[in-house]
């Protein structure tokens, strides 16, 4: 007598969860939780760096409450930005990375466009009362435009993806001057050369550090006319005119304290070695990427998150806690062992 097979169908209950764990999980890379990394850091590590800053500074109790809800904020407002970004780079994902949720239709459109709506709300009011708690009414306007660019970035027909240079400015000025000044403004006045100087070896370092991404959507943008610099200017000229954008911003920082030195105008008030040392190791690291590019710029193209794009991002993590160790006094070190033993 033969053994007759059965066939399994799963119940109802099991489909539904199956479902739901996979939209939930197609939200959650739409997200793009690793890149939330950096701009969240990036909002603490400013708002530390003020706090230890020389200057009038908000009370204690109140800036802890504005760190944890302007670094939430920050977080958020990525989050928009990868969900807007995904919307209309959709055509082009499905060359350049078909395994987005977008591309394989686990998020719909319209589901994209709601996470995008719903996280750059919260951001914008989470950014209103850090403001209304610190009296610093330039977080919120700082949060702003940085959504203001984010739009600029992906929506037509601005699109500044599509406009070389003015693409790397695009992102640059948001995610690294702003970023770093809208973490100033926790605990003190945007009024400072400081906060704005800090800004500065962020934002020039990404205009550079943009790029790294690019090269692997070269295909899919040279496809539907987005000029970024790997399309107009070919992989290995790119490389090229990026690479000192990798190194040279960080000597700003021994620089600045150089000035103050020479000058007693100290654009930098945090521990002028320490400072030095975080600017000579982010050079050295920002010249290695440079070398990486350089050296083989077609096998960045190859893949999506080349050795390169890792290296810049683990390099803009390093820096934001770099800036932190170089601005906290030893003696704050000291207590807060004491305290904890």
């Amino acid at each position: 007598m033969s053994a007759m097979s059965a066939t399994y169908f799963p119940s109802d209950e099991i489909v539904s969860r199956y479902r739901t764990r996979r939209a939930v999980m197609g939200y959650v890379r739409l997200a793009r939780p690793f890149t939330l990394i950096a701009p969240a850091l990036g909002m603490a590590s400013g708002g530390i760096v003020a706090y230890f800053a020389d200057g009038k500074k908000v009370d204690d109790i109140v800036f802890l409450r504005v760190l944890l809800l302007g670094t939430i904020a920050a977080a958020l407002l990525n989050i928009a930005s990868n969900a807007v970004n995904q919307i209309f780079d959709l055509d082009i994902d499905r060359i350049n990375k078909p395994g987005r949720p977008l591309c394989t239709g686990e998020v719909s459109p319209l589901g994209a466009a709601i996470l995008a709506g719903a996280s750059g709300a919260m951001a914008l009011v989470l950014a209103a009362a850090v403001s209304a708690l610190t009296g610093h009414w330039s977080t919120l306007a700082l949060f702003i435009a940085a959504a203001l660019f984010s739009a600029a970035y992906s929506v037509p027909p601005v699109r500044m993806k599509a406009r070389g240079w003015w693409a790397n400015l695009t992102v640059a000025l948001p995610r690294g001057t702003l970023l770093k000044v809208a973490g100033w403004s926790l605990a003190q006045s945007v009024l400072s050369w400081e906060a704005w100087y800090i800004g500065l070896v962020m934002g020039l370092f990404l205009i550079g550090a943009t790029t790294t991404k690019d090269f692997a959507d070269a295909r899919g943008d040279a496809a539907y006319g987005v000029k970024t610099l790997p399309v107009v200017h070919g992989p290995a000229k790119a490389a090229k005119l990026v690479a000192p954008f990798l190194l040279l911003p960080f000597l700003l920082l021994p620089a600045g304290v150089g000035i103050g030195e020479l000058t007693g105008f100290h654009l930098l008030t945090g521990h002028a070695i320490d400072l030095c040392i975080l600017g000579g190791i982010c050079a050295l690291w920002g010249a290695h990427i440079a070398v990486r590019i350089l050296g083989d710029p077609e096998s960045l193209t190859q893949t999506e998150n080349h050795p390169a794009w890792r290296h810049m991002y683990y390099l803009m993590i390093f820096i934001q806690v770099g800036f932190v160790l170089a601005y906290v006094p030893y003696e704050f070190y000291g207590n807060l062992i004491r305290k904890l033993s």
